[in-house]
């Protein structure tokens, strides 16, 4: 079995320059939320059908598929017949771009439904307490479908009808060339509807087959920004709901913002307003949130992260993050660090039982074990056109408002005067000031 995936589309009321497909359910594009359930259901060649801004449903698709171009979107109808030279199978599914719920089990359940029936087509339907917008099933009196009529084009009676196609087919692909170029633009829309197959197929006496899926949410699709939203809100619901049975606490499930890849240990707290996204694993007794961001992150046991963001970094146990920390990528913080307030890390190492307590900016730094960065101390990392490495050993104290001018090397147990601007190396546990002598002038003010 191979797929199609219908993706040519603008979108108009996403009122957006962007091609609807590509715009993301909770971090994922949607397109790749549906070619993923496609993998899932053993699809293992996928034709995507592109028009308009090609370039950039291709950037996300990359090389997973291959490109049928629509150049004027005419209909899922002549989208599909634009993408059937690529299509070598004895069957196909086809699904729309824009259905980012779509479950791997449904389709594969479609796919066996289709092969064990050897029908002519089978459609994926779903009953919907609204159905405004959806093809209605039209059924004759002995349950058997004998049309697929769109809303604009559906009777005052026919519109009652719960019934919908999603808009999700598996067809015998022979079958659907011999009829595809059958299909007419006799609608409202003046294009040329997939839907329009059944029938013709119907009228040769083919078999044409439904089943049912149970979860409308799972086949909703998105035309505008509002169901874009539902659907995201769906896809964080769940996971908050998978990971509270799962021993994690989150004091308020409908204020955090998690990706379903994300892991997290149990008995960690999750506070209101925390996005964890990406790659993320969190592990066990640790508190998170309030206001906090986490991505593509590791983060130890026991450790604490508030009102704080934290981007492609690797903290340990029992560290203390925040709040109003900025951790960037390549960061690696050992176990029992203290990160404060206000405190920017970037692309450094942070030994166990380190502080950085306060104001401070550690950029292209190795950072030994109980080290003391003093408030306000910089790691001077770039001078215009490279950047630099600062190594502090253990056991190091660096006074307040101390620039170290990289490349330098403070040895272990060495300490810095506070407001010390130093440009050479410290030796081991030497003491080093760098700042003006003060001087007073006596009775200055008078």
């Amino acid at each position: 079995m191979e797929g199609i995936i219908l993706a040519a589309g603008k979108g108009t009321r996403m009122k957006s320059e962007l091609p609807k497909v590509i715009h993301e359910v909770a971090g994922v594009p949607m397109v790749l939320r549906v070619y993923n359930a496609l993998v899932a259901a053993g699809v293992e060649k996928v034709v995507a059908v592109v028009g308009y801004q090609k370039e950039k449903v291709a950037e996300v698709l990359g090389e997973r598929v291959n490109f049928a171009v629509q150049e004027e979107q005419l209909g899922t109808g002549h989208a599909a017949q634009v993408a059937m030279p690529f299509v070598r199978d004895a069957n196909v599914i086809i699904v729309s771009g824009d259905t980012p719920l779509l479950k791997g089990s449904t389709l594969e359940a479609l796919c066996m439904r289709h092969l064990e029936t050897n029908a002519a087509a089978t459609i994926l339907t779903c009953f919907l307490s609204n159905p405004y917008g959806y093809g209605r099933i039209v059924r004759d009196g002995y349950g058997q479908i004998i049309k697929i009529v769109e809303e604009k084009d559906a009777t005052l009676e026919e519109k009652q009808i719960a019934e919908v196609n999603t808009g999700i087919y598996c067809f015998n692909t022979e079958e659907l060339k011999e009829i595809l170029p059958l299909l007419k633009a006799e609608n409202a829309q003046k294009e040329y509807y997939l839907t329009d197959a059944i029938p013709l197929l119907l009228s040769r006496g083919k078999r044409v087959e439904t089943i049912t899926v149970q979860d409308e949410m799972e086949v909703m699709g998105v035309n505008d920004r509002l169901q874009l939203y539902k659907l995201t809100k769906e896809v964080y619901r769940k996971k908050a709901e998978t990971l509270m049975q799962e021993g994690v606490t989150i004091i308020d499930p409908e204020t955090v913002y998690i990706g379903e890849e994300v892991v997290v240990g149990r008995d960690t707290v999750i506070y209101p307003n925390t996005f964890l996204e990406g790659a993320t694993v969190i592990g066990s007794g640790c508190v998170v949130g309030p206001n906090t961001r986490i991505k593509d992150s590791v983060i130890g046991n026991n450790s604490k992260i508030t009102y704080s963001v934290v981007l492609e970094a690797r903290i340990g146990d029992f560290v203390n993050i925040g709040p109003f920390a900025y951790i960037r990528p390549g960061a690696e913080i050992a176990s029992e660090v203290k990160i404060g307030d206000f405190v920017e890390i970037k692309k450094s190492f942070i030994g166990e039982g380190s502080k950085v307590p306060h104001l401070s900016y550690i950029g292209d730094a190795i950072i030994g074990k109980g080290v003391n960065v003093g408030a306000g101390t910089i790691t001077c990392n770039y001078d215009g056109q490279a950047k630099y490495e600062t190594v502090i050993e253990d056991g190091a104290f660096i006074g307040s408002n101390t620039n170290l001018v990289a490349p330098i090397k403070v040895g272990k147990k060495a300490v810095v005067g506070a407001g010390s601007t130093l440009t050479e190396d410290v030796p081991e546990k030497a003491l080093a000031i760098a700042r003006a002598r003060q001087h007073i002038k006596e009775d200055y003010v008078k």
